[in-house]
Formats: structure tokens, sequence, C-alpha cells
């Protein structure tokens, strides 16, 4: 399964931004695009699209030339005429004409305006793959069940997500993945090799995988599946409550209503589960935060590419479950919308952060739906915590830092969440680079 990236997205059709249409995003959960690798970059600027001339099939005109009806600033910079030529170039001498589609010529284009910026959350999803994406956001995909991003230049695990093919397969976050079915990933976007994961159920795809405890590479092959996640659940103990949040979907917000309900009727202590938790809406991580945080900001965008401004996300619940002592567990696999619950939590001092530290996802991006189904992600602003911490490629240190160990059967960081509920005063202050560390 591959998921979408889970980075900040904010979704119109126009350039307003409304609440439904934010979403995060580290990725990643992972996403599909096609990159096609004809394009050239022919600009940015509506102005620039408005000059090509459109035939009845929807595809420019190959015979419009007109230097004239170029922007001037764009006269200034680049000959505009040559897009056509190497178009003309390519359709005329390419050996392979049975492979010449004007449609992957078009949108190939297209992509490369945005992968010319060399962000790899930064894409453009052709009419097919924009529909994928929009799916893969409501729950429902097949694939492997992995979040997929970039971790220090490379392609790497975010998180498998609980009791998917990934999981089962043994994938961890922070796992680099060096190859998908032999084909290096060096070089790839985050894009492509989501791509060449992802796949009908039933089919395998082997993974070249290097992983930090890892002095060599392993081949992992995973049958890929129908993935349906359940993006909350609530394991009512007897002295505490155990929420598990393995995503922010679309109907996470409506799950979580009745287990606050029961929190509140039963009154008893939260463990907030947010491991391998790679993140997702933006509108509902906010909503979600207000349970704990009344009516203030959860978390501030800012670095708008047309105004120098930063905006400020507030919660507007009431805060029913503020009362109730709260633990967060976080790990590598936290990010994006997770990332910015437990930053305002600790900011706030509403809840400690057990476990480690996380993922290190901040950018927004905002998706716009083009006319004929296809779409642009891009890459729009960073995020801070309320405190104006920043956490993009940097991460969160969790109050007290524990590691799961190697045996599957104990919880060592849910242990010490236990005994952190039970004495918060024993473990003071924010998390530094002198957090308690557990061995």
């Amino acid at each position: 399964m591959n998921i979408k990236d889970r980075v900040i997205l904010l979704k119109s059709k126009t350039a307003n931004w409304s609440w439904r249409n934010i979403i995060l995003s580290f990725s990643a959960v992972t996403l599909l695009v096609i990159v096609f690798s004809v394009g050239v970059v022919i600009g940015t600027n509506r102005e620039i699209s408005e000059t090509l001339s459109i035939g009845t099939n929807g595809l420019p005109n190959t015979d419009v030339k007109n230097k004239e009806s170029v922007p001037s600033y764009l006269k200034k910079d680049v000959d505009f005429k040559m897009f056509w030529d190497v178009w003309e170039l390519v359709s005329d001498k390419f050996v392979d004409k049975t492979s010449l589609n004007n449609s992957k010529l078009y949108y190939g284009s297209i992509a490369g305006i945005v992968s010319s910026l060399n962000d790899p959350y930064s894409v453009f999803f052709d009419p097919e793959t924009s529909k994928q994406f929009n799916e893969d956001l409501s729950g429902e995909f097949s694939g492997i069940g992995a979040e997929v991003g970039v971790r220090n230049g490379q392609i790497a695990i975010v998180a498998p997500l609980p009791d998917t093919p990934a999981e089962k397969a043994g994938l961890k976050p922070k796992d680099i993945i060096l190859a998908v079915n032999g084909t290096p990933t060096q070089g790839m976007a985050v894009d492509q090799v989501v791509s060449i994961i992802r796949g009908k159920q039933g089919t395998t795809v082997i993974l070249t995988i290097m992983s930090e405890m890892s002095q060599e590479p392993k081949e992992v092959s995973i049958v890929r599946d129908k993935i349906e996640i359940k993006s909350v659940v609530l394991e009512e103990k007897d002295s505490y409550n155990l929420v598990k949040l393995t995503s922010f979907n679309e109907n996470t917000y409506d799950l979580f209503i009745p287990i606050a309900q029961k929190i509140v009727t039963n009154k008893k202590p939260i463990v907030l589960d947010l491991r391998n938790n790679p993140g997702g809406f933006l509108d509902v991580a906010v909503k979600l935060a207000g349970y704990w945080i009344e009516s203030d900001k959860v978390v501030v965008a800012e670095e708008f590419s047309q105004k120098d401004e930063k905006v400020e996300y507030k919660s507007d619940g009431l805060a029913s479950l503020k009362d109730i002592p709260t633990v967060v567990l976080v790990n590598g696999g936290s990010a994006s919308a997770s990332e910015i619950i437990a930053g305002a939590f600790q900011d706030y001092g509403i809840a400690k952060l057990v476990g480690n530290k996380t993922f290190g996802k901040g950018s927004v991006q905002q998706l716009t739906e083009l006319k004929d189904g296809s779409s642009v992600k891009l890459t729009v602003a960073k995020w801070l915590t309320p405190n104006g911490r920043k956490i993009d490629k940097e991460g969160i240190e969790p109050d007290v830092v524990v590691d799961l160990g190697d045996k599957s059967d104990k919880d060592p960081q849910l242990d010490k969440a236990l005994e952190v509920l039970k004495n918060p005063g024993a473990f003071s202050g924010v998390a530094t680079s002198s957090s308690e560390v557990i061995e």
C-alpha cells in the first residue's frame, strides 16, 4: 500500500483557503504520481498558459509560436519558442512513434515545472493520479500500508500502519528504501517511488531496505493488499483509557466524538498513542486538539510565498478533556498532524510526551484542482508550534525518551507512560537535549 505523504495540504479549487480543504501529509500517507520523463519547464504563471492555443482535443496546438503574445517579463528570461521547438523535435524525430502520446507530452511538461523546484512534496498529479490521491485520503486503498517520505535526501519509511503487509514484513520508521523491484531510488521523487510500490491487491513488490540497525541492505518481499484504516480506537483499561490514533483521516474526528464522550464519563486518565501516525488532515488535528485546548492557537503557519505573514489556527472546542491527566506516546513515525498535536500539548503543558523523537515533517502544501481533473500540490509555507518552535527536519524531543526494545510482548514506552500518569511531577519541564533516557 502506498499512502500519500501527509504533509500539510491546503486543498482548494480556487485561491480561497478553507478548513475542510486543509490537510497534512510526511509525506508523507504516501503519494502516488506518475512522473513522466518527457517535460520541460514552461513557466508557472497563469498568463503563460493563456498563451498556449488549445485545440479541440484539449491539447496544445503545436503550430503556435507567436512570441509576441508571451508576457514581457518572460521574454527577458527565456525564449518560449524553444518549448515548441522541442515539442516538434520529439514528435518528428523520436524513433518509437508508437510510444508518442500528446497527453503524456503535455502532462509531462507540466510535471517538469513542478519537479524543477527540487521539493519532494511539491508534485503534479495527472487526472487519474489525482483521483487516486483523493481516494487515499478517504482511508481505503490498495498497497503495502507504509507511509513514505524523504529523510536526509533519501527515500524512507515514515511509518508502517498497524496490521498491514508493511508492518507484518517488519518495516520500521526511518528504514531507507534503496530500490523497488531492483530499480534504485536514488534521484527519484517520492511520487515516482510510490508509483512503483503501489499495485494491485495480491501482487508482490520487492523492496531493498537499509535499516538503522543493519550493516547490509536486505530484500523484503511484500504482497500488496487492500488497506482499510480505522484511524482511532479506544481500549478502555481498568485504570486508564488507551486511545490509538493511526492517522487523521476524513472520518477520524467523527470516530473520536463517542470516544471522548466515554472518557468524559469514566474520567480515567488518557494515554494518547500517536506512534507511527504519519498525519492527515490539519483541520482534524486542530479540532481534536480542541478537546484539550480551549480557544487558543494549535499551530502557526509561516513563510507564505505571497505574503510575509503568520497564520494561527485555533481550536474552537470546549476542552472537555483538559482536566483529565494525559500522556502522549510518540516515536520516529509520528509526523505532521501528530507533531502538531504533540507540539501543542508540550508547549501548553497539557501532557508529557513519552517515547522517541518525532519524524520532523512541518511543511505546508496547497492542493489546487485543475479543470481537467488534474491537480498541483505545492509547498507554500512551514508550520511552528504555538511557542514558535520549528519542527520541519528537526522533530520534537519527548519529555521522557524511552526505547521500545526488541521484545514483541513488552511495551516499555506504554509502561513509562503509565508511570508518568501516576506521578507526573517526577517528570517536570519540557523536552531538551537532556531529557530523561530510559534504556
